[in-house]
């Protein structure tokens, strides 16, 4: 069984792939700290220091690299990494920073789990029985592509990617499209989910169906008039 006391720091700079992964290993009975940004990801190593990272190699500002470097320098906390690409050099690369996972976008949570479960086993740290580290997973959902620049285009964006991934739960695109529209981070979309549900009576993933389906309809081409 997961022990709940193992952290897990999440940074992804794609926000449904973020909101995806807290929400899973959430769901697994991992402590979760996320971050969207190299920088904050760093501030929040420092302040919670987790027992593994998740990091994406490539985003704007500091990169996976980057944190992964602090992380191995000066705070001890293993780390794997997220990628889109899968070639010898990149993986070489992961390799030699001293990852202990490559993990290849895009990500099925199912395939997700058991390998932070491998890697902390791995580390020594809390959290899962001995197993060997895995191999570089490529998984079937939630294929990054550059986004709109407009915050409604983005929310529909998501929600077109998360079409794809028929398992993805509704919490997870919802928060992804509070992100974009309010310009939230990853804890201020999920406190305004809760704060939407609560305000309706409703249970989180019935408010962010709604969330969903508002923003869907919003973007559906008018019917024809008679």
């Amino acid at each position: 069984m997961t022990d709940t006391r193992a952290t897990i720091l999440v940074c992804d700079d794609d926000r449904l792939v973020l909101a995806t992964l807290v929400h899973g290993l959430k769901s697994a009975g991992y402590d979760v700290v996320e971050a969207d940004n190299g920088d904050d990801a760093i501030l929040l190593a420092r302040e919670r220091r987790p027992d593994l990272a998740l990091l994406d190699m490539r985003m704007n500002g500091k990169t996976g690299l980057d944190v992964a470097a602090y992380l191995r320098d000066h705070v001890g906390t293993p780390f794997m990494f997220l990628s889109a690409f899968n070639d010898e050099r990149i993986v070489r690369q992961a390799v030699e920073f001293g990852a202990l996972a490559y993990l290849v976008k895009p990500l099925d949570v199912r395939q997700i789990v058991p390998a932070v479960e491998a890697a902390l086993a791995r580390s020594g740290a809390r959290g899962a029985a001995p197993e060997p580290a895995p191999a570089p997973i490529e998984a079937p959902s939630l294929a990054p592509e550059p986004l709109p620049s407009d915050s409604f285009g983005v929310a529909i964006d998501l929600i077109e990617r998360a079409r794809g991934a028929p398992d993805l739960p509704p919490e997870a695109v919802a928060i992804g499209v509070l992100m974009e529209r309010h310009r939230l981070s990853p804890t201020g979309a999920r406190r305004m989910l809760a704060a939407i549900a609560s305000a309706r009576g409703r249970t989180e993933a019935a408010a962010a169906a709604e969330i969903v389906s508002a923003v869907a309809l919003l973007s559906a081409p008018p019917s024809p008039t008679a």
